[in-house]
């Protein structure tokens, strides 16, 4: 590794400087990776969040004393995480670097930071120095954002870099508030009313110790900047489905949700309730989703999403042979279609699952490759280094993680990319398809994605667009991408709080409004909150199989900004370690109406169901004791708002709650609030105040009373 530089941040081995004054800094770097075994090794790679974790991607060269092993990297300004890869297939942390992270699913990962040359000293909002490189505003997305009347104006800069940052605008001065700020940047942000009629102009204030400094559209330029100017005519709001926010999800793993047909079921499949392991089946089928369709209605479900369902050779399906045809183990195409239309009379809605990273090596325009090589015309479908094709590791071919079973697609290949959103068209006709939820969208070309949006939002606009990325998706949410992430960080976070009991309770709601505020609000309300998920350990096994802590981060699932989704088996207690073994197959036995955590389930579900302010406010966090473990938080919609209430400690404990004045506080004095799982009512005093007791390890859920 490079040496660090006294602000922490590792020192820059090259840069571009800019040859004339009107551009702006550079924006990447290069970074020196050495690495020295104490052992031979016959291979070192590196790979990290830079180049989607490929360990076939950036392999070191060793030097010539054959011991010291090194590459150089070309780089964005960032934060990355990272491991050497030995071998192969031995996974390291890297021993030089200076920093480590837990993703938060159980592996710890090297940090890498890359700065500017403008970070070379501490930031300090007393010293008059400001970073220019980090100053951005553009009059789009991600930097405005309009929603619900407010237009919501941002403005990135250096963490800890200046002491107020003010907008002016129509010979007014609105202050702009902190609202996200890690080790590289910080966001301010201001609310606005605005009718998208009038035209804007406006510029920034910043204020660094006693120096007050303009930015507007020209600041690296040699004149005065200049405002940024905000057309009316040509700002396009970021329109996403209104239906996901009042849905509750229920994730379906295929071939372990029921086994209806034994007809279809593959030769080698496992008893039911048996251990799974990586290569198992277990016969789930349509059949047996569909015989339970009166369980997910009166669970009180309103979207189904499948894991892939189509035709491949493993239990998971992520690696595609066919994609027009469904798996013949999980039934036919027209059993799948007749299955979602009779969850749509329910008023279940559908979202399937699709792998557009790469295919499982049997796909047909793979396999004609491996036969025909260079003549072949699917040659430029995949990223084929060298001929023949070698199906061994390394392959000489692009894979997804360096795995030579599942060939990486180039998808900005004209006839690729046709074919893949032609795969779309075909299951929006063929089955009421209301999302799209796409696997390790992160490592697949934008450039799809926009193509993608285009295509299935000018079928039907309401068609919900959810990518997989396990941290910040701000670059895919910006309007020509997705409509929402699967929200990896929220579950994280509720790992560390309520399972492991790591984080302080005001780190945990700092961390809820950091994650809520990377995204234009219309975007959180549609992102999936999960616990579980069929790539992590359940919920339940994280906390030791303590029910209660289960209950409480469900309670905050079903009650903050998203669509909480369920991962099938999680509302009965269901339990199990990292991939196969929570892929157990559904316990039917435990659905019974004397189990307590179905009991709270479907409470939670009813409650979200029948609250338009659970499903669609704004949150504020209200109080965190630190001491007491415990927090509260409010949602806030058409001048209704509803408290939340929490007790992570193992003692009963009385919390003062606060709730600032404005209409929807008006409303809640006058007619009280109701908590919705015990019943007992609550009033506010003149002063908007209120307290509760909660005993250990539980939870309030307090509503406006029914209209």
């Amino acid at each position: 590794m490079a040496v660090a530089s006294p602000s922490g941040w590792a020192q820059n081995t090259h840069q571009n400087e800019p040859s004339q004054a009107v551009e702006a800094p550079p924006s990447t770097t290069q970074q020196v990776i050495v690495f020295k075994p104490a052992n031979s090794v016959k291979s070192v790679s590196i790979a990290g969040t830079f180049n989607s974790w490929d360990r076939a991607a950036n392999p070191l060269k060793a030097d010539a004393d054959g011991k010291t092993w090194r590459t150089t990297l070309t780089l964005p300004f960032g934060k990355y995480l990272y491991k050497l890869v030995i071998d192969g297939d031995t996974w390291i942390q890297d021993p030089q670097a200076s920093k480590s992270e837990d993703d938060g699913n159980g592996n710890t990962n090297s940090v890498m930071f890359l700065a500017p040359p403008d970070y070379a000293l501490p930031a300090s909002p007393l010293d008059g120095v400001t970073a220019e490189s980090a100053l951005l505003h553009t009059t789009s997305l991600p930097y405005l954002n309009y929603d619900r009347g407010q237009l919501t104006i941002s403005l990135r800069t250096r963490a800890n870099d200046l002491k107020e940052v003010r907008l002016k605008l129509g010979g007014h001065r609105y202050p702009m508030s902190l609202v996200d700020s890690d080790e590289l940047y910080a966001r301010y942000q201001v609310q606005i009313p605005w009718n998208r009629k009038r035209d804007l102009i406006y510029d920034f204030e910043l204020v660094d110790g006693s120096k007050t400094e303009e930015f507007g559209a020209n600041r690296f330029s040699e004149k005065a900047a200049e405002p940024f100017h905000l057309r009316a005519k040509e700002f396009k709001p970021f329109v996403t489905p209104d239906w996901v926010e009042r849905s509750v999800i229920y994730q379906i793993f295929p071939d372990r949700f029921a086994n209806g047909d034994k007809r279809n079921d593959p030769p080698d499949v496992q008893p039911w309730n048996s251990k799974p392991s990586g290569g198992s089946w277990f016969g789930g089928d349509a059949a047996g989703v569909s015989r339970h369709l009166p369980y997910l209605s009166d669970l009180g479900i309103s979207t189904v999403y499948f894991t892939p369902v189509f035709k491949s050779p493993s239990n998971h399906r992520y690696d595609a042979e066919d994609y027009m045809t469904v798996d013949p183990r999980f039934g036919t195409n027209a059993e799948f279609a007749a299955l979602t239309r009779e969850m749509k009379s329910r008023g279940i809605r559908t979202v399937m699952d699709f792998a557009f990273n790469h295919t499982a090596t049997g796909f047909p325009q793979f396999a004609d490759v491996v036969k025909n090589g260079k003549a072949s015309p699917y040659k430029d479908w995949y990223f084929i280094k060298s001929f023949p094709v070698l199906m061994q590791y390394p392959p000489n071919y692009q894979s997804f993680s360096g795995a030579w079973q599942m060939p990486k697609l180039n998808v900005v290949n004209p006839q690729t990319q046709d074919f893949l959103l032609g795969v779309a068209g075909y299951w929006k006709k063929e089955v009421p398809l209301a999302g799209l939820r796409f696997d390790v969208a992160d490592e697949v070309d934008m450039r799809l994605w926009r193509s993608m949006r285009k295509y299935v939002k000018n079928i039907d606009p309401q068609t919900w667009i959810v990518g997989e990325t396990w941290g910040n998706a701000s670059a895919w949410l910006t309007g020509d991408q997705w409509d929402a992430a699967m929200n990896y960080p929220f579950l994280f976070a509720n790992v560390e709080f309520f399972a492991n009991g790591k984080t302080a309770a005001s780190d945990y709601t700092k961390r809820l409004m950091q994650i809520y505020n990377w995204y234009p609000p219309q975007v959180s309300r549609n992102m999936m909150n999960m616990l579980s998920t069929h790539d992590t350990t359940r919920f339940l096994t994280q906390c030791h199989g303590d029910q209660d802590l289960l209950r409480l981060a469900a309670t905050v699932q079903f009650t903050w900004v998203g669509a909480p989704s369920i991962y099938y088996g999680d509302e009965i207690g269901m339990e199990g370690a990292r991939d196969p073994d929570n892929r157990r197959g559904m316990d039917w036995n435990m659905v019974r109406r004397d189990n307590p955590m179905l009991t709270y389930y479907k409470q939670l579900i009813k409650l979200r169901n029948s609250s338009r302010v659970l499903q669609s406010g704004d949150p504020a966090i209200l109080l965190a004791d630190d001491q007491a473990r415990t927090f509260a938080y409010s949602r806030t919609f058409d001048n209704q708002v509803a408290v939340i209430a929490v007790n992570r400690s193992d003692k009963p404990q009385t919390i003062q709650i606060h709730l600032p004045g404005n209409s929807a506080t008006q409303s809640a004095s006058k007619t009280g609030l109701i908590d919705g799982l015990t019943g007992r009512q609550v009033s506010l005093d003149t002063g908007n105040a209120f307290s509760i007791t909660l005993p250990a390890l539980h939870a309030a859920i307090l509503l406006p009373p029914e209209r």
